[in-house]
């Protein structure tokens, strides 16, 4: 039986532009648009209906894998926890963060990650989650053990993106090494002498694996069909490393040259969404409305703040960064485009009807009203 759903009297945001009008929807799918029309439906009272955020690169479900330091929570609940949260926000589709490579700041161990990855799979494969979850292998390429584990997830068909990332003090975003004392010594609770010796550590380690490593998982990836990032760019040589390893996403480069460079290289630059709602990096890199304002950014991410890329979007359009169509496709059309999903991102006949209703009020971050994926109410 044929499922329609009317959305009428809606503020709609389409890839350029903002129209009044209806929506209909049939069988999980955009069916028309009704540019001016008013149809017999739901009447949105005016509000706006967008396409469902898609998410890239978030690091929150960890947050409720582990709430409270030497608190494991169930694997089960911390993913429906975080997928409530997720969908909630706005987001309809979300690649879930898994560290590859652990570089000794986490109590999180290989086998944890590996577990969280089945946990994700089987979740999806019996729709028991509001959002669309794919895996994103975080790759810390510095770590020596890193190749091994990211083998453990060959099998894992949900494994979409990966990047490639080095930590290590004095280089990408923790160039200032005075900006990764107040990180990682107050993080981890270290005397001075114990910081030396970590910080040493974790150089020796980057110098000895990371260049091999690079180039290992872009094999990896490239044979697999998996996306690859690259993190943290900083420099004309880091891009360069990025373009000849085949990496299409430049996810958190650190500087102007080096965001102007990969955008030029037909890269897709992604920056954090708390970045621009805070006005600036919490690590004093540079800022995303600066990149945005150079022509220099693609996707917005809400890293740890799921709700973040609703209220970004809305910060720009409302401070004249941007238009709000243009501003919402930095959270739904272009990174669609950065993951090869052509099927959703956009409000348009035959696509996915993954959307969101926001509604305004004076003064207030927008509120998320409702979310759709596929047609089908999930919050």
């Amino acid at each position: 039986m044929t499922q329609e759903q009317i959305y009428s009297n809606a503020r709609i945001v389409l890839a350029d532009d903002v129209v009044h009008g209806a929506l209909v929807v049939r069988d999980g799918r955009i069916a028309d648009i009704g540019a001016g029309k008013t149809r017999a439906g739901e009447d949105w009272n005016g509000d706006i209906l967008m396409p469902g955020c898609i998410e890239l690169h978030t690091d929150h479900l960890e947050t409720h894998l582990q709430p409270r330091p030497k608190v494991r929570w169930n694997l089960d609940a911390a993913l429906q926890a975080h997928d409530g949260q997720v969908a909630t926000s706005g987001i309809t589709t979300v690649f879930d963060a898994l560290r590859v490579g652990l570089e000794g700041d986490t109590e999180f161990g290989a086998a944890d990650m590996s577990a969280m990855a089945g946990t994700i799979a089987d979740a999806a494969g019996a729709d028991r989650l509001r959002a669309e979850h794919f895996i994103h292998l975080r790759c810390e390429v510095s770590v020596g053990d890193v190749i091994d584990h990211f083998d453990t997830f060959r099998d894992n068909g949900r494994v979409r993106l990966a990047s490639l990332m080095d930590h290590a003090p004095g280089q990408r975003q923790f160039v200032s090494l005075d900006a990764y004392r107040i990180y990682y010594q107050g993080k981890k609770k270290l005397s001075d002498a114990e910081f030396a010796a970590y910080s040493a550590r974790r150089i020796a380690e980057s110098e000895a694996n990371s260049a091999r490593n690079r180039k290992l998982i872009a094999k990896r990836c490239q044979a697999a069909g998996i996306a690859m990032a690259s993190h943290d760019d900083a420099t004309a040589a880091h891009v360069k490393e990025s373009i000849d390893l085949g990496i299409a996403l430049a996810e958190f480069p650190t500087t102007v040259e080096a965001a102007v460079l990969s955008r030029k290289a037909g890269l897709k630059v992604l920056m954090g969404a708390p970045n621009v709602v805070r006005g600036g990096s919490h690590s004093g890199n540079v800022s995303a409305i600066e990149l945005l304002r150079a022509g220099a950014l693609d996707i917005l991410s809400s890293d740890y703040v799921p709700f973040s890329l609703v209220q970004a979007v809305f910060l720009l359009a409302d401070q004249a960064e941007a238009p709000l169509a243009e501003a919402v496709r930095l959270v739904t059309a272009n990174p669609a485009e950065a993951a090869g999903l052509d099927d959703r991102g956009r409000i348009e006949i035959g696509r996915r009807a993954d959307l969101i209703r926001i509604r305004r009020k004076d003064g207030l971050p927008p509120q998320v009203a409702g979310v759709w994926r596929e047609g089908r109410r999930v919050a």
